[in-house]
């Protein structure tokens, strides 16, 4: 990092954190990118795009119950992927555990310790007694604190470090100063785990009663709803029966769909902050998802260690990329203060889907490139190929032919194994994407 820069981000400091914070003994080391896998695919695309370490869910035990999540013998396979690629994988089992799930929990442990060298590298774990069985079943596994556990201050980091965890997750409302100032509080060799886009819980850390208390189904069990998001009314208490919207002006009813989080254009300072591990939420997204979101945060961090100055020069660019994998629009969250209304949609509870996901290349026949089709595209569109260590391609589709190699004009059926012709050279894990007419 060279002297201009250095002043430039310390001048940027000085007025965030607390006086006497020592810059100069900050840890530079390279973060860690941590991104989400829902499933055997999404893990290997992690891999090929950029990730450092993935998370996943088992079939059991994790907060996205409604993501496809990982068979054992799935889990295993993409450990061994992952491990042959220099990478590294956590395991939720972070739900709020009730006495029935501890006897399961525990033959879960022992099931994934038989992996042997290919089992987890950490759980991400949120409950006391599931951090016990952990510790007893498993005891060479890194434990890495969840979310879901509030962690909000040094004194909680601490307690945890003493308990032999290794890192633990802030919560999502801590600001870049909170952070900082834990950082310089807590033990060198403890792991600082941010979440640094994505989504955004209108609960405490994502402890969410909506779901359970609406349709019995409990968000700290993993099998979360998304209420919070639903088209709610008020009722006068003197009116009753008389459904009133909730609107502010003509912005809508939407009053707890916030923006996602995206904090691309801060890498700096997350660096400066010390945090260790840069962490994407969205287990339940797309390949295309992962590897938009993995590609740019990869290269973003890579730039901002090689120079500083191209770090800058390309910010731009990586907001514009990051941009097309499917949003609610962007917020730095609780970062830098308290999200305002300017932080909340309320006009719409949908996602921004500004491109499409048309395939992942497996491999190659006669010339010809196989995917399974995810959407339907047809002979003569325009799409883009993005590959996992290369600029975006932009191309026209030549030919498609079904499995026997007959002629198709277009592709229509969802999962269809179709060969393609882009006029270009592709390759496995290349990622094939339709920009949508605004």
């Amino acid at each position: 990092m060279d002297n201009e820069y250095e002043a430039v981000i310390k001048n940027i400091y000085d007025g965030i954190f607390k006086e006497g914070y020592d810059f100069m003994s900050i840890d530079r080391k390279k973060p860690e990118l941590l991104i989400p896998a829902g499933n055997l695919e999404i893990l290997r695309t992690a891999v090929m795009y950029g990730a450092d370490a993935i998370y996943i869910g088992g079939d059991m035990y994790g907060l996205r119950a409604k993501a496809r999540n990982f068979s054992m013998e799935d889990m295993k396979e993409g450990i061994a992927f992952a491990h042959e690629h220099g990478k590294k994988v956590y395991v939720t089992a972070n739900i709020t555990a009730h006495n029935q799930d501890l006897e399961g929990i525990r033959r879960y442990f022992k099931e994934l310790k038989a992996f042997g060298k290919d089992k987890p590298d950490a759980f991400i774990i949120s409950d006391p007694g599931v951090f016990t069985i952990a510790k007893e079943e498993v005891p060479e596994i890194e434990i890495h604190i969840s979310t879901q556990a509030n962690n909000t201050n040094y004194e909680t980091y601490k307690f945890w470090y003493n308990l032999g965890a290794v890192r633990v997750v802030s919560a999502r409302e801590m600001s870049m100063e909170e952070i900082a100032d834990l950082r310089a509080k807590i033990p060198e060799n403890m792991e600082i785990e941010t979440f640094v886009h994505g989504a955004m819980c209108i609960a405490y850390s994502g402890r969410c009663l909506l779901s359970n208390y609406f349709t019995g189904r409990d968000a700290n069990m993993g099998e979360c709803t998304h209420s919070c998001r639903w088209k709610y009314h008020i009722v006068e208490e003197k009116r009753p029966g008389e459904f009133l919207p909730i609107e502010e002006n003509d912005r809508g009813t939407y009053i707890f769909n916030s923006k996602d989080l995206c904090m691309i254009e801060y890498i700096p300072e997350i660096v400066t902050a010390g945090i260790n591990s840069l962490k994407v939420e969205g287990r339940m997204k797309t390949a295309l998802y992962v590897a938009t979101v993995a590609r740019t945060y990869r290269k973003a961090i890579d730039d901002y260690f090689e120079d500083p100055n191209l770090y800058e020069k390309n910010k731009s660019n990586y907001l514009e990329e990051v941009s097309k994998g499917i949003n609610r629009q962007f917020t730095t969250g609780f970062f830098f203060g308290k999200p305002s209304h300017k932080d909340q949609i309320y006009n719409s509870n949908t996602y921004d889907r500004a491109y499409t996901y048309l395939g992942t290349i497996s491999g190659e026949r006669d010339g010809l490139y196989n995917l399974q089709q995810k959407n339907k595209f047809s002979v003569g569109e325009e799409i883009e190929v993005i590959k996992p260590n290369s600029d975006t391609i932009y191309t026209i589709v030549k030919k498609i032919t079904d499995d026997e190699g007959n002629d198709m004009e277009s592709c229509p059926h969802p999962k269809q194994s179709i060969y393609i012709d882009l006029g270009v050279e592709l390759e496995p894990y290349d990622i094939l994407r339709r920009k949508e007419v605004e």
